[in-house]
């Protein structure tokens, strides 16, 4: 993966807060399209937004508890959350796509329940060329689904801890899972056979783990304030990127590839922080929220980046790259 040099950097800066979250906003998202944004909060509820005025579409009811987690399907579509209550719910996004439609909560989008994890259900990613459905949760396993029956059709259980993260790469032939144990399992999604194992000495408990655009790398947050770029076929770390605060909560990273190739993060000292990929250099640290930024969000096609917040601020904020 190559980067484009530091110095040719433009920096972010906010344009928009979003307000209407009654708790912790937990998970931020950009659907595929581009053309909304959907967020996750311990207020049982998702939102979603246009992302081009950032003006509320609707808010997603249902929930008897938290939502920790959201993911959009390859057509933006659908949507998936993840909730404490158990479950994970479906919703029909696609009467939103217009540019002006808009549903009151009372109208709740269509919506399908799937049922089978003995705990809370903490992540949640869709498979980019079928329909299935992977979830992962307190009950120390990764479950996957067929979005069609609504039913779960095979349990990977091979996690000792809490699974914090399930990530398919680009063409869905690997499935990455993570947990407190420490390991980040990567998992042929042909045979469900585990093909490598990433994780370090101490096996730290590990928070997230994502596949690099080009399916290559794996991006993985440890407990210990570190994300690191591993490759998962030779299961060597590459790059380790520091200077945030990540010790106590599951923080949501991704990658920025609309103008360079950058690692984007949250942290427990209530910034955004941007590292370059290759220089491993912090290139930016985006302040104004007033709590741990748990999730941010990389739109598709456009310099923009959503970030969203826990109890003591309650918001997302939207950050634009400048243009000159």
């Amino acid at each position: 993966m190559s980067s484009s040099s530091s110095a040719s950097f433009k920096p972010y800066k906010q344009r928009h807060v979003l307000k209407g979250h009654s708790a912790a906003v937990s998970a931020v998202k950009f659907s595929p399209s581009g053309q909304l944004l959907g967020s996750a909060s311990g207020d049982k509820t998702l939102r979603l937004y246009s992302a081009t005025s950032f003006s509320t579409k609707t808010s997603l009811v249902g929930h008897t508890h938290g939502v920790s987690d959201l993911a959009w399907a390859p057509d933006s579509l659908r949507l998936a959350s993840a909730s404490d209550d158990a479950t994970l719910r479906l919703y029909d996004t696609s009467s939103l796509q217009t540019l002006h439609a808009w549903k009151p909560a009372k109208e709740t989008l269509s919506v399908q329940t799937l049922k089978a994890h003995a705990g809370h259900v903490f992540c949640v990613d869709f498979h980019p060329r079928s329909s299935l459905l992977a979830s992962g949760g307190f009950d120390n396993t990764a479950r996957i689904w067929d979005v069609n029956s609504g039913k779960c059709v095979r349990v990977l259980a091979d996690h000792q801890e809490p699974v914090t993260a399930v990530n398919f790469n680009r063409d869905g032939s690997l499935l990455a899972t993570c947990g407190y144990d420490g390991v980040c399992r990567v998992w042929d999604t042909a045979t469900w056979q585990c093909s490598g194992t990433l994780g370090d000495e101490q096996n730290t408990p590990m928070s997230f783990a994502k596949f690099s655009p080009n399916g290559k790398f794996i991006l993985a947050g440890t407990l210990d304030n570190t994300l690191r770029l591993w490759n998962h076929q030779t299961g060597k770390f590459l790059k380790t990127y520091s200077g945030h605060s990540n010790n106590k909560f599951c923080i949501f990273s991704t990658f920025s590839v609309t103008n360079g190739i950058y690692i984007v993060s949250g942290s427990e000292d209530h910034c955004v922080y941007i590292w370059d990929l290759q220089s491993k250099n912090i290139l930016q640290k985006l302040e104004g929220h007033t709590d741990t930024v748990i999730s941010v969000s990389c739109h598709p096609t456009e310099n923009k980046i959503a970030s969203c917040s826990l109890d003591n601020d309650k918001t997302i904020r939207i950050w634009v790259q400048d243009s000159n």
